[in-house]
C-alpha cells in the first residue's frame, strides 16, 4: 500500500529517524541525540563496569544530581585531557547529564573506589574547536557518528558546529 505523504516527500509519522548520519555543516544538528534502546542498555552495562574500575583509563562514571528529582544519575563518559586540564565533551549534544550538571554546577567522577568532585566551567564556542578536534581524534570509533566533520579535519572545521557540543573544563571542588 502506498502512502501519499511518502511520495510527497513528507515522512510518515511512524518512520524512525536516525541522527547518527553525517550532515553538511550548513544543516542544523539536533540539540540532543537520544540514544537508541541498544545504546542505552550498552551505556548502563558499560557504566556499571566503569564504576567498578574495569574499563580503559580515560573512561569515568559521571554522577550528577537530577535537576527535577534530586536523584543521582550516572553515565559513562570519556575524559579528555588537554593542556594538563580535564574536560568533558557531550558528543550527543545537550543531554540530560549536561542539563543536570549545568543546574547542579558540579559533578562527581567515579572510577572503581575513587571519587572526585568537580565544578564545571563551560567553554565558550570560540574556544571549542581545538578541544572538539582532539576529542574526535581521541575517541573516533565511539563518537564519529555524532560529528558532521570527519576526524583528522583541521580545528577550523569545528568552528561552525561548536555551539552544538557542550564542553566543560573540570575544576576540583
Amino acid at each position: 500500500m502506498c502512502r501519499a505523504s511518502h511520495y510527497a516527500g513528507v515522512p510518515d509519522a511512524r518512520e524512525k529517524r536516525s541522527y547518527n548520519v553525517v550532515v553538511s555543516s550548513s544543516e542544523p544538528l539536533p540539540a540532543f541525540r537520544k540514544p537508541s534502546a541498544v545504546e542505552a542498555l550498552f551505556n548502563r552495562a558499560f557504566g556499571f563496569l566503569v564504576g567498578l574500575g574495569i574499563a580503559p583509563g580515560y573512561m569515568q562514571l559521571l554522577q550528577v544530581r537530577g535537576r527535577k528529582t534530586g536523584r543521582i544519575y550516572s553515565s559513562p563518559v570519556n575524559l579528555l585531557q588537554f593542556g594538563g586540564k580535564p574536560y568533558l565533551v557531550a558528543p550527543r549534544g545537550t543531554t540530560q547529564w549536561v542539563r543536570n550538571a549545568e543546574t547542579a554546577g558540579e559533578i562527581v567522577l567515579k572510577r572503581g573506589s575513587a571519587h572526585r568532585k568537580y565544578r564545571l566551567r563551560p567553554i565558550p564556542d570560540p574556544e571549542k574547536p581545538d578541544l572538539l578536534k582532539l576529542y574526535l581524534e581521541s575517541y573516533k570509533s565511539a563518537v564519529q557518528r555524532y560529528f558532521p566533520v570527519p576526524a583528522g579535519s583541521p580545528a577550523a572545521a569545528f568552528r561552525d558546529i561548536a555551539s552544538n557540543y557542550p564542553v566543560f573544563e573540570l575544576i576540583l571542588a
